[in-house]
């Protein structure tokens, strides 16, 4: 039964902002190429004082978001009951326009691209994955800004004050004029929060590699608990549902995973000291 409404939150935007027969510019787009930008100078500022190079920084991000992108929408793919469907139409695998990432599939994808580019550089491997952690809160928040446009992350229906309820026929929502708690602001609100929580481990100077283990961590705990909002998910096994379970994996085995990496192989937390040509001389007056 839908809750009677005594207030909520009126979305009426349209998530495309301009259409050209088939091609459309879409909010979901505009806040993913804002919060990239975002991203890329947050990385900067953490990495420049570390030593880093301008091209090391920018052929990094690029690799970084182009498989990050890549393995959100494949993991996205992979637990659609409808697999077929995109099987059978291979466009539809690559069609992010439309909405649906899983970002933990971009988390796992954009680590492993960062530890093996950052090894084939002779980069230390620890600290780069530390500016993916920087890189990945802030911008979440900000893509999240394009799911609330979209529609397609809310709750259970609600008559809460701050529900949302969208009366544009080209949102995801399921039932147009229907307030539902937002899962999308709430998903924005955690970013946030761990945003403010790794800007404050950088500001205590921990050791390489401690950033992205907590970011993990701490994203792993918030989409378990967050994803009990999120009925626009459906529950896989155990009463959980996939982002619930992957939530699990990665704080059973990723988590411990790399705290035991880290002890094993600390050096690769290391600036290398890289060869530097001796000064030639100067030519004697003559």
């Amino acid at each position: 039964m839908i809750p009677a409404v005594l207030a909520a939150i009126t979305i009426p935007v349209d998530p495309v902002i301009f259409r050209l027969g088939s091609f459309g510019i879409h909010w979901y787009g505009i806040a993913y190429v804002v919060a990239f930008t975002v991203g890329a100078q947050l990385v900067s500022r953490y990495l420049v004082p570390r030593g880093f190079s301008a091209r090391d920084i920018s052929d990094g991000l690029w690799w970084t978001i182009g498989f990050g992108l890549l393995g959100g929408r494949l993991y996205f793919v992979l637990q659609q009951p409808n697999l077929g469907d995109y099987l059978r139409n291979p466009l539809e695998i690559i069609a992010v326009w439309k909405g649906g990432m899983a970002f933990f599939g971009a988390v796992i994808t954009g680590c492993l691209t960062i530890a093996v580019f950052a090894y084939r550089r002779g980069l230390p491997v620890w600290v780069t994955l530390d500016a993916g952690a920087v890189f990945a809160t802030l911008p979440q928040a900000i893509g999240r800004i394009g799911n609330i446009i979209n529609g397609d992350i809310l709750g259970p229906a609600s008559n809460l004050p701050w529900a949302t309820r969208y009366t544009n026929p080209h949102t995801f929502a399921p039932a147009l004029g229907v307030a539902y708690q937002p899962a999308g602001a709430y998903e924005l609100l955690v970013a946030l929060l761990l945003f403010a929580l790794v800007m404050y481990l950088v500001s205590r100077r921990p050791p390489a590699g401690s950033l992205i283990i907590v970011y993990i961590a701490a994203y792993a705990v918030s989409q378990f608990l967050l994803f009990y909002l999120r009925s626009t998910e459906p529950v896989v096994a155990f009463g959980l549902k996939q982002a619930q379970l992957t939530a699990i994996g990665m704080l059973v085995l990723v988590v411990p995973g790399l705290i035991a990496l880290r002890r094993r192989f600390p050096e690769l937390g290391v600036q290398p000291v890289r060869d530097v040509p001796a000064p030639r001389p100067a030519a004697e007056a003559g």
